[in-house]
C-alpha cells in the first residue's frame, strides 16, 4: 500500500504562525453551526452539523492539539454533540468567552500564543485578538475575517472547522501521518 499524498495545502506563513499551537477554541454557531437556530412550537431547539466539522475536531485531539468549545449559548443539542466528540474542555452560555478561556488556559497550563481560537462574529473577537492563531469562517461578520489570520474557503457548519483543523495539523507535522493511519484503521489506538 503507498501512502497517500496530502492534497490540502495552506501558505507557509500561515503553518509557520500556527506551530506553536497546542489548543483551539471552537464557538458554535456560526462555526461549528451555520448560525441558524430551528426552534420547534414546543420551544425545542435544533441544531446541524457538519461530520467533516466533527472527524476534524477528533482528529485535532489524535494530533495532540486539545479541542475545547466556548459557545455564548447553552442546549442539550450542542452539549450532545460535544460529549459525542469526546471533547472534555467545554462552556456552555459563556457571557464572557475572555474569562471562560482564562479558565480553562490555567487547567491546561498555556498562554496566549499557544492558542487557536475559531469565531465568527463580535463576542469571539476577545479570544481572536488574544490567541496565537485566529481563524473565521467565510461566512463569518467583516469585522471578525478582518482580525482573523485565516479565513477559510468553507462557510460555517459547512466544513469550516474541518479547514482550520487541517491547517493546525498541517503545521503540527501530523496532518499526514493521520492520514495514512487511515488508510490502515480507523481506530485511534492503531
Amino acid at each position: 500500500m503507498q501512502p497517500l499524498t496530502p492534497v490540502m495545502s495552506f501558505a507557509p506563513e500561515l503553518l509557520l504562525r500556527a506551530q506553536a499551537v497546542r489548543a483551539a477554541i471552537f464557538d458554535v454557531d456560526g462555526v461549528l453551526t451555520d448560525g441558524r437556530i430551528y426552534i420547534s412550537e414546543r420551544g425545542e431547539e435544533f441544531k446541524a452539523f457538519s461530520t467533516l466539522d466533527g472527524h476534524g475536531l477528533k482528529l485535532l485531539a489524535q494530533g495532540g492539539i486539545t479541542p475545547i468549545v466556548i459557545t455564548g449559548r447553552d442546549s442539550p443539542a450542542v452539549r450532545r454533540r460535544v460529549a459525542d466528540l469526546g471533547i472534555a474542555h467545554a462552556v456552555y452560555g459563556a457571557h464572557d468567552k475572555l474569562a471562560a478561556a482564562h479558565g480553562i488556559l490555567q487547567q491546561l497550563s498555556l498562554d496566549w500564543p499557544a492558542l487557536a481560537a475559531m469565531g465568527d462574529d463580535w463576542p469571539d473577537l476577545p479570544l481572536m485578538t488574544r490567541a496565537g492563531f485566529a481563524c473565521a469562517p467565510a461566512n463569518g461578520h467583516a469585522e471578525v475575517r478582518a482580525i482573523a489570520h485565516h479565513v477559510t474557503g468553507a462557510a460555517g457548519g459547512h466544513g469550516a472547522a474541518r479547514e482550520f483543523c487541517d491547517l493546525l495539523l498541517m503545521a503540527a507535522n501530523r496532518y499526514a501521518a493521520l492520514l495514512h493511519g487511515h488508510l490502515v484503521t480507523l481506530d485511534a489506538a492503531g
